[in-house]
C-alpha cells in the first residue's frame, strides 16, 4: 500500500507564498500522475493541479497562473509551490496519484491565508 506523506503548510498572509512537499516511500513514484488536492467545506477533494510521468501539468481555474507543481522522481517527491496566496486557498492539502488511490490518503498539511 502506498502511504503519502505531505508537508509545508503553515499561516501565511495574503499575497504571501508556500511550498508544499509530499514523499512517497518505496512507491513506484515514476509511474503515477501525481495530484495535489484540497479538501472542501463540504468534505470533498478536488485536484488543484496535476502532473503527468512526463512533466506536462494541468491546474483548477482557481490557481492558475499562481500555482506550480514540480516532481522529482529521483526523490520521489512532488512539491506545489503557492504563490500570491488568498485566503479562499485556506484548507487541508492532500497529494495522491492521480486518480487518487483510495486508501493511499496521507494527513495532509494545513495552509491557513490570513491577515
Amino acid at each position: 500500500q502506498v502511504q503519502f506523506v505531505e508537508s509545508g503548510g503553515g499561516l501565511v498572509q495574503p499575497g504571501g507564498s508556500l511550498r508544499l512537499s509530499c514523499s512517497a516511500p518505496g512507491a513506484a513514484f515514476s509511474t503515477y500522475t501525481m495530484g495535489w488536492y484540497r479538501q472542501t467545506s463540504d468534505n470533498r477533494r478536488p485536484s488543484v493541479a496535476i502532473i503527468r510521468t512526463g512533466g506536462s501539468t494541468v491546474y483548477g481555474d482557481s490557481v492558475k497562473g499562481r500555482f506550480t507543481i514540480l516532481r522529482d522522481d529521483a526523490k520521489n517527491t512532488v512539491d506545489l509551490q503557492m504563490n500570491n496566496l488568498k485566503p479562499e486557498d485556506t484548507a487541508v492539502y492532500y497529494c495522491n496519484r492521480f486518480p487518487p488511490f483510495s486508501d493511499s490518503w496521507g494527513q495532509g498539511t494545513q495552509v491557513t491565508v490570513s491577515s
